[in-house]
């Protein structure tokens, strides 16, 4: 059972399982945060091109998030050495910005997370390079309707199976897999906190949704099987079948009436194409 707690920004941020219930002063420096995030994925559209290596998003990426007032979070988180996370075609998370060039037809996620006045704005989006298929521009729809399904079940009242079973039934409808090994997560002043929010899962069960409730959706979808396995490098995830993967992540605040989302565009450039 879940605890949950209500938090000012008085306290000091722990990481001791339970739920933290925020107020105003929590939604503001997490609009804040988000609208950092958002803003550096849309400056990266044009950016994001064949030929550019994931060192130049990463480097980009950095800069523009020094620029706007905020820190990245993974500089330096648990031993990780960048500003963001690349990850192309059937790598499904946490690839590391490398010296790879992106080629025609390629996908890829950028995973973005500033730090602006001690608040985590926790977002990611796939941008398509070139001429991509068929079968890859479906998949990265259905992943982002997935995530949009998944934020229309997060209103007070409804419990995190919900969210889970809305993402795992369509993304299944449509006879992909949905990556268990990986979830969303709680985060505000911690980057990763509690609860766990899966992206499979039976209606009714897993935590109560509550107002000032602050977590994110991320759901990663496979063309081929939910199975994944661990490279040498220690984070990096790939599909065990090497078929392709897509995520989208928002960050979203449970509000009296539904939610908030706090990373949306500014933009209007919340999923290709863009």
């Amino acid at each position: 059972m879940n605890q949950y707690v209500t938090v000012t920004n008085a306290d000091t941020p722990m990481r001791d399982g339970t739920i933290k219930l925020h107020g105003q002063d929590g939604f503001d420096g997490m609009r804040k945060a988000g609208q950092l995030a958002a803003h550096v994925l849309d400056e990266l559209t044009a950016f994001v091109t064949e030929g550019v290596t994931t060192a130049e998003i990463d480097a980009r990426a950095r800069e523009l998030m020094l620029a706007g007032g905020g820190i990245p979070a993974t500089l330096g988180y648990r031993g990780f050495t960048h500003s963001c996370c690349t990850s192309i075609n059937h790598v499904v998370c946490h690839g590391i910005p490398a010296d790879r060039k992106l080629k025609d037809g390629d996908i890829i996620n950028i995973d973005v997370t500033p730090i602006v006045d001690g608040w985590h704005g926790d977002t990611s989006r796939m941008f398509l390079i070139g001429d991509v298929g068929v079968k890859a521009r479906r998949l990265v729809d259905v992943t982002y309707e997935c995530l949009m399904l998944g934020i229309e079940q997060a209103r007070p009242g409804n419990r995190m199976g919900d969210v889970a079973h809305a993402i795992q039934s369509f993304a299944e409808k449509h006879r992909y897999g949905v990556v268990r090994d990986f979830c969303g997560h709680g985060l505000g002043r911690l980057f990763h906190d509690a609860p766990e929010v899966v992206h499979a899962g039976r209606p009714g069960t897993g935590p109560e949704l509550r107002p000032g409730m602050f977590f994110t959706i991320e759901p990663m979808i496979n063309i081929g099987k939910p199975a994944v396995k661990m490279l040498e490098d220690g984070w990096t995830a790939v599909t065990r079948d090497r078929s392709l993967s897509a995520q989208f992540e928002h960050s979203i605040g449970i509000t009296e009436t539904g939610c908030e989302i706090f990373t949306k565009s500014p933009k209007g450039l919340d999923h290709p194409p863009y």
